[in-house]
């Protein structure tokens, strides 16, 4: 087994028995999101163990091959043009082996959220819904499906009806809107129950977001239920 990623872990509370691993963008790390986590609404969830994995450093092609943390290649400014296959299947096997420690550790599967921002949002569906247990949810913020042209055939049976909280910014120049809603239509026309959030930002995330997350994340961990 490859060595796991490094990582920030956070717990909300002592004894955690539901788990969120949350998938940085393309050049930051683990930190980028471990301080929103205070920023949460998590009184209607058990106690979560946060996860922020740092990707591992490459040259980034579209960033003139400079070296930079990223869970895999840029190629094309539309990127979905000479995607990195190896790169992003490389990724998911490290992600998986997170999700396999998070239950070894006694958290159930369907008590484990996978998330990510931009080029981990990317990941978050790409590797939860191939995943073959059933996980709580995917929150796929500001992003996109990579490898859009063979997910119907490696998508698996498990998380078919696993909640994805979609979310974007209006004016988002990095993952443009169509990008997002593309990925957001196909994953609809094959029967996922896709929330879709717009905000008026550009790739960041908005306050009001943050609190659609921690509804999403009670929806699925807690007890709450969904606004919309």
């Amino acid at each position: 087994m490859n060595k796991l990623l490094p990582r920030i872990e956070i717990e909300s509370a002592p004894q955690p028995t539901a788990a969120v691993i949350w998938l940085h963008g393309l050049g930051a790390d683990g930190n980028d999101f471990a301080g929103l986590v205070p920023e949460l609404n998590l009184s209607a969830c058990p106690p979560i163990r946060f996860v922020f994995p740092h990707a591992p450093s490459m040259p980034v092609t579209i960033n003139g091959g400079y070296v930079m943390p990223a869970w895999y290649d840029i190629r094309g400014t539309d990127l979905v043009s000479r995607q990195d296959d190896a790169g992003i299947r490389q990724s998911a096997s490290a992600i998986e082996a997170l999700i396999e420690l998070e239950a070894s550790r006694g958290i159930p599967y369907e008590n484990i959220v996978l998330a990510g921002f931009s080029q981990g949002c990317a990941m978050a569906l790409h590797t939860g819904l191939r995943f073959k247990h059933r996980l709580a949810g995917i929150m796929a913020l500001s992003g996109y499906l990579p490898l859009a042209d063979t997910f119907t055939a490696e998508r698996h049976p498990a998380n078919a009806n696993a909640p994805i909280f979609m979310a974007h910014g209006s004016m988002d120049p990095v993952v443009v809107p169509a990008r997002g809603e593309s990925s957001r239509d196909l994953l609809s026309s094959l029967g996922y129950k896709v929330q879709w959030h717009t905000y008026p930002m550009q790739h960041s995330v908005h306050p009001r977001e943050i609190a659609d997350i921690a509804v999403f994340l009670a929806h699925v961990l807690g007890q709450g239920t969904p606004t919309r």
